[in-house]
């Protein structure tokens, strides 16, 4: 067991989850040019059970860097493979339904997430580190297994092999990808702040009262109230608040996102504001963070779910999983901000340049900043532009 700061610990956390993310690129790549998405999402979900294998048999720091190489290279190869073998699965006839299969799709996602973020710190807490890695690796592995025996019910795209290099060089596929990876490129301020929820949100928690209805929760399992709270807003959202909202503004792609990241700027106000009752000496109940967390999941529905179908229904046909990758690759430049500043933000001393509710304070500056800065962007955007309208 090594101790570290927890500046650095907050550093390798989010240099990990930017691994996480920068590895759907290469996935894409293999999956187009070489093996096609099925067998791609394959053997990279082997490759993902093999790093939990690694972390299960030897949970010292090298099987941890091991394991997580490993988990880094498998969960983030397959993440744009899985999204766009999704999308293929439609045709004109169903083409309508694509939005609505992407929230479901989404909402899996975070079912799956709000099991491991309860289950996995209870067993790392009263079992062992070997049983908390090894048991998300054995489910890993029947999904993998259950994702084979539906082989022959899928729709398989072939991959392209050297078309894509000439896909690439086409003046139209170039003018989308550059719109794309623009507007993805603010979207990774959002991630900047967004994935802190593993990593400052929990710190906070560790040292508020977290008893809830007379119950004593672990710091870590706060990370469950996103992905339950994504399965309960995503279809109120998509069947009564988007409907409502359209009434009085275009909900269009750009409005969504804008929205989403005043959301997320209202969060980091909320927490800001705890921290600061904190560094006060103030005793605060865990639940005040749960109002922080509902706010920004809010956040999220408007902007990762549209992020998610705009990458796939505006990408050039043969390189849906390439392009989608470009989506994912923003989760990753934003977690590698988040690193920097906080490998920076620690002294040789050990003193801290942004301590306590400052700390909160500039996120929630940056992403204020951000949001002006986008919604005066998607104005510029010609009306006659459509191809980030929906």
């Amino acid at each position: 067991e090594t101790n570290i700061s927890e500046e650095k610990a907050k550093g390798y956390f989010h240099l990990f989850t930017s691994a996480v993310y920068f590895f759907p690129i290469i996935g894409a790549l293999i999956s187009d040019f070489f093996f096609g998405k099925f067998k791609t999402i394959i053997f990279l979900s082997i490759v993902y059970c093999l790093g939990h294998l690694v972390l299960s048999i030897n949970p010292s720091l090298l099987g941890l860097l091991i394991g997580l190489f490993f988990i880094s290279i498998g969960s983030g190869g397959i993440k744009p493979c899985v999204s766009a073998h999704l999308g293929d699965q439609f045709s004109v006839k169903n083409n309508f339904l694509i939005s609505k299969a992407y929230s479901w799709f989404y909402i899996a996602i975070n079912l799956g997430a709000f099991f491991s973020t309860l289950i996995t710190p209870y067993l790392l807490k009263n079992y062992s580190a070997e049983l908390a890695f090894g048991v998300p690796g054995i489910f890993m592995l029947l999904a993998t297994f259950f994702f084979w025996a539906g082989r022959f019910k899928f729709v398989h795209i072939k991959p392209y092999g050297k078309k894509i290099i000439l896909e690439f060089l086409k003046a139209d596929t170039c003018k989308i990808l550059i719109k794309l990876f623009t507007l993805f490129l603010f979207v990774s301020f959002f991630w900047c702040l967004f994935d802190q929820t593993g990593s400052s949100w929990i710190l906070q928690a560790e040292k508020m009262d977290r008893n809830i209805l007379g119950i004593e929760i672990i710091s870590s399992q706060i990370l469950s109230a996103n992905p339950i709270m994504i399965l309960i807003f995503t279809p109120i959202f998509f069947n009564y608040l988007y409907p409502k909202i359209n009434k009085f503004i275009d909900l269009n792609y750009l409005n969504k996102i804008s929205i989403g990241f005043f959301l997320t700027f209202l969060s980091f106000l909320v927490i800001t504001i705890i921290q600061e009752l904190l560094d006060l000496g103030k005793e605060v109940n865990v639940i005040w963070q749960l109002l922080a967390y509902a706010i920004l999941t809010s956040g999220e529905i408007f902007v990762s779910i549209t992020c998610l179908e705009i990458s796939y229904t505006h990408a050039p046909k043969k390189l849906k999983s390439i392009t989608v990758s470009l989506f994912l690759l923003s989760i990753s430049i934003g977690n590698i901000y988040t690193s920097f500043i906080n490998f920076f933000n620690e002294k040789d001393d050990g003193s801290l340049i942004l301590e306590g509710s400052n700390y909160f304070l500039f996120f929630t500056l940056l992403m204020l900043l951000v949001t002006i800065s986008f919604i005066i962007f998607s104005r510029k955007i010609s009306k006659a532009d459509i191809l980030l309208q929906n």
